[in-house]
């Protein structure tokens, strides 16, 4: 019996198979919003569910799938093997794609605006295969601003993938780059300073080489780097588009050209992302603009609150907003974390609950002392991921923390404000 009735429709009774999951959604997507971003966080990527007559987006944990035509068979692989595009029909290896993943692939590009999007087992699995996209075309120079997250500055620095890269800082990128260039990198915010750079301004300096922003600590909620000139958008998916703190992920926003390429290395590597994790992240996506909204308008507050407490050395905060809040203390950094009892300490961000850790001795350890230093990662610099939780009793918990081991008075609260947009300090 063909499961399709004479209507399109799924026939009762029958559960959707792989050659349910049409693949022109995945396909031709818009360059702008059509639809406002929290409409699309709901429905990008789940516009077909009605049709095949279920609400919620079906998983598909099939390694492999059968096929009696293996002339057809060889002639999907090789124009894979050639293109990098997906094959048109049924999925034929999970390694080279799978129907639950390409919905969250799909929708994340919605939300950030760009024609593809490819999904990684982690966000330094994502990074990595844009480092050998470019350095298989014979381009290992790599163009980087401080501070990034602490395992990027490392791949990058340690050159483990046969790059090389040049730190500077954004007024410098156009007198860094080589004929050897592949890439430009910037993260902003910045982990863990929330620095900002202007996107625009760094576009325009890398002329025609790729810059890569890590969007991470903005989301798409905040800011869409492709529509300021970026060409890819990266995003450790474990964070706030997960937002539970229950998955792994990471994935690149770009156009198709770029995106061909990043699948021939997700499938020569097999960096690959669960389907658990892509049917997990694409349900993070649909809450995604409330849950930042609303830790953004708690982060604020203890923004203002930390700025005019005297055991507060500096507050930084973007100009953007958000849901990270970082803050240099006058007492013991350690003592703070040891301290709280209703923030979670723990690395990682984006959950629902608040987490604060001690970036010099966790997430930027790998990083050389003197590289943390002149990024601004001072050893008195404490990280703070802002969830969902009542503010009263985020901050009650926060002042007690600070409380056990009270340092020295500043002389101005002016002189605790960290500066705004392009600060590298």
């Amino acid at each position: 019996m063909d499961p399709m009735d004479a209507d399109g429709m799924t026939a009762p009774g029958l559960v959707p198979g792989p050659q349910d999951f049409p693949r022109d959604f995945l396909q031709d997507r818009p360059q702008a919003l059509p639809r406002a971003l929290a409409t699309e966080a709901v429905h990008a990527g789940r516009e077909d569910l009605a049709r095949l007559g279920v609400h919620a987006a079906p998983i598909d944990l099939s390694t492999t799938y059968p096929s009696y035509d293996t002339r057809g068979e060889a002639a999907r692989i090789d124009e894979f093997a050639a293109t990098g595009a997906r094959p048109d029909g049924p999925p034929v290896y999970a390694r080279l794609d799978n129907p639950t993943t390409a919905r969250f692939e799909t929708a994340l590009a919605r939300l950030e605006g760009t024609e593809s999007a490819v999904a990684f087992a982690s966000g330094m699995a994502a990074l990595t295969a844009v480092l050998l996209v470019r350095s298989g075309a014979g381009l290992r120079h790599v163009v980087a601003v401080r501070p990034l997250y602490g395992c990027s500055d490392h791949l990058l620095t340690a050159g483990l993938l046969g790059t090389e890269v040049t730190w500077t800082d954004p007024a410098g990128i156009a007198d860094a780059i080589r004929p050897d260039t592949g890439l430009v990198m910037v993260e902003t915010p910045a982990n863990p300073t929330l620095a900002e750079v202007d996107i625009a301004a760094v576009a325009h300096a890398c002329g025609s080489i790729p810059l890569l922003v890590d969007n991470t600590f903005a989301t798409p909620v905040l800011q869409r780097p492709v529509e300021h000139g970026a060409r890819l958008v990266l995003h450790s998916a474990t964070k706030y588009l997960g937002g539970h703190g229950d998955v792994l992920g990471g994935v690149v926003a770009c156009d198709e050209e770029f995106a061909r390429k990043l699948r021939q290395v997700r499938f020569a590597t097999g960096g690959v992302l669960h389907p658990m994790a892509g049917y997990l992240l694409l349900r993070g996506l649909s809450t995604l603009p409330v849950r930042v909204r609303a830790a953004s308008a708690t982060a604020a507050d203890l923004a203002r609150r930390l700025a005019t407490d005297p055991r507060i050395a500096r507050v930084h905060y973007p100009s953007i907003g958000g849901a990270m809040v970082s803050f240099e203390v006058y007492g013991d950094p350690h003592e703070v974390i040891a301290g709280v009892r209703l923030i979670t300490p723990a690395v990682s961000l984006g959950s629902v609950d608040t987490l604060i850790q001690h970036p010099a001795s966790i997430s930027h350890r790998i990083v050389a002392e003197g590289d943390r230093r002149s990024a601004g990662v001072s050893e008195r610099l404490l990280r703070m991921s802002v969830g969902l939780e009542d503010v009263e009793d985020l901050w009650r918990d926060l002042t007690e923390a600070l409380s056990a081991r009270p340092g020295r008075a500043p002389r101005s609260p002016e002189s605790r404000t960290a500066p705004r947009a392009g600060s590298r300090r």
